[in-house]
């Protein structure tokens, strides 16, 4: 094929391409730097002689121009096309940022949560969401009629079932099909029928955690404890732990770390109480443990300076994508 004929050929073939990769093809095709037409033409004026050289080398060069400046034109009309909003690509616009997920921070707290107490050999279980009211109250040390069930506001489906209060039913479900030693985590959603407002919501997130052995003590909860806040929050993180009350456990106590010099409550905890293990056929003389509950919201609240509760039910995007 001698310059004439490619000439001939290549110009028809930029005039008949749809887009820009059939272009990119033609344009290997012609003046590829390995198997392009004009490309061999041009390596092979070396073995030409001097007459043919003036003859065809600058034949060749002018068509090499006259190639280019055609696939310069051409990709400007497929640009211009694109813009249009006709098929085509405009390969000089930057490309455009493919928007990514996120994660919610609940779930990411919780993932947190799940990945400190794996490192402490807790292991993770689940339990159902609407719950008897023999293992949400009476199995835990709250019979009917006992003053502590005011301190639970219950959605009751009828006389006997209820959306679960508290993720602590799971230690009695838990305790009932295995024998100690061992120490799992329960992260669950639970329901409260309350008013709402930038601190309560009706369902909310929350951890529970328990221990059991023939040798757990309070020092063992405290180590536990004080680890996971560390790992939390930071490993300057302060812990204290003070007197309080709750049915099943005894004695009980409320959990505070220290942020930004004040002291914030975090958590409910304390040994279990004999009845407890009564309830699952455990001697309490022979089998101690403690048990701990966490809210995932108000970790998440504190950790990242949420200021309402309400918001992590919202379905902001604004919000979730700012994790």
């Amino acid at each position: 094929m001698n310059v004439a004929e490619i000439r001939k050929s290549a110009l028809e073939d930029v005039k008949k391409a749809k887009n820009v990769k059939a272009l990119e093809v033609i344009r290997v095709k012609y003046l590829g730097r390995k198997d392009g037409e004009l490309t061999k033409i041009l390596r092979s004026l070396k073995d030409l002689s001097v007459a043919e050289r003036k003859e065809i080398g600058p034949a060749a060069n002018e068509l090499r121009g006259d190639l280019e400046e055609a696939f310069s034109k051409k990709l400007k009309e497929f640009s211009a096309s694109s813009k249009r909003g006709v098929v085509g690509i405009d390969i000089t616009m930057p490309g455009k940022k493919i928007a990514v997920g996120h994660l919610h921070p609940l779930t990411i707290i919780e993932n947190r949560i799940k990945e400190i107490f794996n490192s402490l050999n807790f292991s993770v279980v689940e339990g159902p969401e609407a719950e008897t009211d023999y293992y949400n109250f009476d199995a835990l040390n709250i019979p009917a009629n006992h003053p502590a069930r005011d301190m639970w506001d219950t959605f009751w489906i009828d006389s006997k079932k209820l959306l679960r209060t508290h993720t602590s039913p799971m230690q009695i479900r838990y305790m009932e099909k295995h024998q100690p030693p061992f120490q799992i985590i329960v992260p669950g959603r639970v329901f409260r029928f309350e008013a709402t407002d930038a601190s309560h919501e009706i369902n909310f997130h929350q951890v529970e955690g328990l221990m059991v052995g023939e040798r757990v003590t309070l020092a063992n909860f405290k180590y536990v404890i004080t680890e996971f806040f560390r790992q939390f929050f930071g490993p300057g993180t302060h812990v204290r732990f003070r007197p309080s009350y709750f049915p099943f456990v005894e004695p009980g106590l409320e959990v505070d770390v220290m942020l930004n010099g004040n002291w914030l409550e975090v958590m409910g905890a304390g040994m279990v109480h004999p009845k407890v293990f009564d309830a699952v056929r455990y001697n309490p003389r022979k089998i101690r443990g403690f048990a701990f509950g966490m809210g995932l919201e108000r970790l998440a609240m504190i950790k990242y300076k949420i200021p309402d509760i309400r918001l992590f039910y919202s379905g902001d995007l604004r919000f979730t994508n700012q994790f």
